[in-house]
């Protein structure tokens, strides 16, 4: 059987970063030089949404959209919305039959255990964005960073093969690795594995 992760820790801290965002913040640059804060906190409930799907294996409309075709947006009632969204999304993954068997996101058919994997790394990731667009303090839990580690680690060749495309290029999953001293925390070393620039400010 799979090993499930717990999202509990790290739906937490997003909805608690979420609540810390000011109306007048909405309109704030982000660590996503196509998005301001608002566009941000639509990426996150659309994503919180997609992947609880996932889980469920709940395979619609949701599902087969390519999350980089439009850029999102929230409505009047986004602060209820999303927090909503995060608690659904920690119980659909508390599910074992979850993490078995195949699913799909962003268009993608993949294993259960990954999407799983891939979920709570954009709650990482993007919940870093929005405490640095915001000016908030941010320490996911070592699980949460442990497995969004692994997944943006480029995998190197095993047994004398040449390892993946991305581990040839010095590229993470994701794009391109952003440097970090060999003294960075965890956290920055999965933000330069995600491609973003740990000290990014507004004011960059």
């Amino acid at each position: 059987m799979t090993e499930m992760i717990d999202f509990a820790p790290q739906a937490r801290l997003v909805a608690a970063v979420a609540a810390g965002v000011t109306d007048e913040q909405l309109e704030g640059a982000t660590p996503c030089p196509e998005y301001r804060v608002r566009h941000l906190l639509g990426h996150l409930i659309g994503l919180t949404g997609a992947f609880r799907d996932a889980a469920r294996k709940d395979f619609g409309p949701r599902l087969d959209r390519d999350p980089g075709s439009v850029v999102p947006d929230i409505g009047p009632g986004w602060r209820a919305e999303l927090p909503k969204l995060l608690d659904e999304l920690v119980e659909a993954w508390r599910d074992p039959a979850a993490w078995e068997g195949m699913t799909r996101a962003g268009g993608v058919d993949l294993p259960g255990a990954v999407a799983g994997a891939v979920a709570l790394d954009e709650l990482v990731v993007h919940g870093w964005d929005l405490a640095r667009a915001t000016g908030q303090a941010y320490e996911p839990d070592a699980m949460s960073l442990g497995v969004a580690k692994a997944l943006l680690t480029p995998q190197e060749p095993e047994d004398g093969g040449e390892g993946t495309e991305a581990a040839r290029s010095g590229d993470s999953l994701f794009g391109a690795v952003f440097p970090v001293p060999d003294d960075a925390s965890r956290l920055d070393r999965v933000i330069g594995l995600s491609g973003r620039d740990p000290g990014w400010t507004p004011a960059a």
